[in-house]
């Protein structure tokens, strides 16, 4: 997949869910819940600097016995994330994800978070496009 992250970006949406580390993990989980979505990325103004997701809920907050009103995201949230540029390829990207074992990358470039690309966007990235390729062949042949 020589396609860029921006052009999964520009189909996707570039929308990111983002917080303040000082925010509860109970207000992070309810804004996740509200928008239907599994991370938030944790932002210290345009700067990535970690990623809350159900995973630290469980692993961080819930099996550590915490309380999620009074525990902060940047106490529980993964660290310093992988991030990556734009103009990365899809086949980078799950390069990337598949050696560093993440499912989340933030997208950044000179101005800052562009985006956020999960395990699951470019699995259905790559779905989209042998489904593409296998149409494209069968009306070849189908024309022959």
């Amino acid at each position: 997949m020589n396609e860029t992250i921006d052009k999964v970006l520009e189909h996707k949406g570039d929308t990111v869910e983002a917080i303040a580390p000082e925010t509860s993990v109970l207000r992070a989980v309810e804004r996740m819940n509200e928008c239907h979505i599994g991370s938030l990325v944790v932002c210290d103004g345009e700067r990535p600097i970690g990623i809350f997701t159900e995973r630290d809920v469980l692993v961080r907050v819930v099996a550590r016995g915490l309380d999620p009103k009074r525990t902060p995201v940047g106490e529980v949230m993964t660290r310093d994330p992988i991030a990556i540029r734009p103009d990365v390829t899809v086949t980078e990207a799950m390069m990337v994800i598949s050696q560093r074992r993440c499912r989340h990358l933030p997208v950044v470039d000179d101005r800052g978070l562009r985006g956020l690309i999960s395990i699951g966007d470019l699995t259905r990235w790559i779905v989209r496009n042998q489904e593409q390729t296998i149409e494209d062949l069968y009306e070849y042949l189908r024309r022959a």
